[in-house]
Order: structure tokens, then sequence, then C-alpha cells
């Protein structure tokens, strides 16, 4: 299906700074459960990244109530610990290592160009860490630690894992082929999906407004509650039509039904083409909630046992360093 070679390594890191959402899930992590039959996965739950909100709650320890309910989510959404490891970054000392190295590697000009440190800095010009500067390295750092031939991000990561490639080569041109050159993993089914009220923005498990954003833990309730009354357009004929121009809370709307129906957004134009826009939101809120339920269930099942949780993190720390460790030895040879 991602015609690779067997057992290529496959990275990718999440924040614990809130639960996952639908547009994660649709994002990258509907797509996990294949993708360990073919790589070798490393699934990094980004404490160290967290620290970039000033919210210390998150790392107060490596069991914390966040990080554990991360597992129990990665787990309901098909990773298999036997199959792929699953660990806390910050028990993996070699990738803030391996971070001092590279950031001898990246210019601050190329830093300063980064989308997202340049919308935050809009933000807020006088309270920028400087680790919010510097996240890209850490990021780099994250994926090269392991000789990473794929990383599954979601689609407005590019410019990030485009940095990363660049570190790569600079690095690789003065000491020879130390690094993979990464890519993103090119998903059969992978999608951005936007806020609900506000649908030129991608949907964030940290937007202010809470209606923005469908949490996978969300009360059933809840998600109907926010699909019903998510922003459509003042259209006066109902017209169930994607166009993301004039219509993007429907555009919006529609890529999530085709996502989870895996039908083609022209068919859904034609299936819902007499619909009124209410009709069609409940249509979608019995989707949307069916899915979300399975994964529910085996989220709270899952999440009853803490002490399985905490042992995958325990193990998966254990094999991510003992990996790290070799590839970082190469590293620092070449340095010498």
């Amino acid at each position: 299906m991602f015609n690779v070679k067997k057992r290529d390594v496959m990275f990718t890191g999440i924040q614990p700074t809130g639960l996952l959402t639908l547009g994660n899930y649709c994002g990258t992590m509907c797509n996990w459960k294949t993708i360990q039959k073919t790589y070798q996965c490393f699934f990094c739950i980004a404490d160290l990244h967290a620290l970039t909100s000033r919210n210390n709650n998150y790392i107060k320890n490596s069991f914390s109530t966040t990080i554990l309910d991360m597992v129990a989510l990665y787990l309901s959404c098909g990773v298999n610990p036997n199959d792929s490891t699953i660990f806390v970054q910050s028990d993996v000392y070699t990738h803030s290592q391996l971070y001092w190295i590279l950031s001898n590697f990246v210019y601050f000009g190329e830093l300063s160009r980064m989308t997202q440190f340049k919308k935050k800095l809009s933000i807020n010009k006088t309270r920028i860490n400087l680790s919010l500067f510097c996240y890209p390295v850490l990021m780099a750092a994250d994926i090269l630690l392991y000789q990473t031939n794929c990383v599954s991000v979601g689609l407005d990561q590019k410019q990030h894992i485009e940095l990363v490639q660049k570190i790569a080569r600079r690095f690789n041109s003065i000491y020879g082929d130390i690094f993979i050159i990464p890519d993103i993993l090119d998903f059969s089914r992978q999608c951005k999906i936007m806020a609900l009220q506000e649908p030129t923005k991608k949907m964030s498990k940290s937007d202010n407004n809470i209606n923005n954003t469908i949490f996978l833990l969300d009360s059933l309730d809840t998600i109907r509650f926010k699909l019903l009354h998510s922003l459509t357009d003042s259209d006066p004929l109902s017209r169930i039509k994607y166009d993301i121009f004039n219509k993007p809370g429907i555009s919006n709307l529609l890529l999530i039904l085709s996502f989870l129906t895996k039908k083609n957004i022209s068919v859904l134009e034609d299936e819902f083409k007499n619909y009124r826009y209410f009709d069609f939101k409940e249509q979608l809120s019995d989707i949307v909630c069916d899915r979300i339920l399975k994964i529910q269930k085996l989220y709270f099942k899952f999440r009853k046992d803490e002490d399985y949780l905490i042992d995958i993190l325990r193990f998966g720390s254990k094999k991510s360093l003992i990996y790290s460790q070799k590839n970082f030895f190469n590293i620092l040879q070449a340095l010498k």
C-alpha cells in the first residue's frame, strides 16, 4: 500500500498538552494501525516540546495523567505496543544531546522564517520563549536520531520537515552520509480538518473556543451540539457543495464526511443535493459519533489499567534509548 521497504523507520510525536481531536485522527492517527504492519514505528509523547507553552503541569513526572491519557488513545486508535514503540521524549536523553549538536547546523534566519513562529510572534512580541524559536531544531533531533525514513505528521508541518531535511543534508555534506533524509509519509487517507466556527483555520486542541474543536473524548451529546451549531453560510438554497472559498464551512463538513465514509466528495454532493444544512449536519453527526464511540469504548478499557500503560512507557523508553544510543554514537564519531 505504501510502496516502501519492509521495516523502514517511521517516527511521529505529539505533545501531551491536551486531548487529541478529530483533526489529529483524520490527519495522521487513523493510519497508524496499518502503518505499523510495514514500518518500525516510534510514537513519541513529546513532553519536552510541551514546555514551550510554559505549562509545567504536563511534565511533573513521566506518568502524569495527560501522558497516560495519550497512551490509552494511541492504543484505542490501533497502535499495538508489541509491534510499535511508545515512549516519553524526556526519558530518552539522546534527544536533547542531538538537539545541541544540530543547533550548530541551522541558522537564525531559517528559524525566524518558520510560519508557526512568525504567527505566534505577531500575537505576542514580548513573551516569546527561546525554546519556541528553537522548537524545529529539537524536532529535527527527534526525527534524525532514529535514522527515520518517514514522518507521520499533519499537512501543516511540511515546512518543519523541509527544515529537518535541510539540516540533515548540511550535516551530511560535511561528515558524509550520516543521516537518512526523512520524508513525510504519503497517506492515501489524510486530510486537514478546519475549525467548526472558523473554517478558514485548522482545528486545534489548543483553540480558546472549544466549539471549534471536536475532541476524541467529548461526550456524544457535545459532539452533536458542536456539529449542529457549526458555521455554514447564508446561501438561501442551502447547497451542499465543496467550495473552500465561498463555502468554507460546508466544505469542511463535506471533507470530514468524505474521510469517514471513504466516499468521494462529488458523490456526497450528489447524495445530499436536496438536503437542508441542518439535515446534512444530523447525518454527519451520526457518522462522527459512531466512529468516536468505537474509539472511546477502547480508550476507557485501556485507561483503567494504569500499570499496563506505565509498563508500555517504561519498555518503550528503554527500547528507544538503546536504539538511539547506537545512532548517536555514530554521530559523535563523525564529529571527532
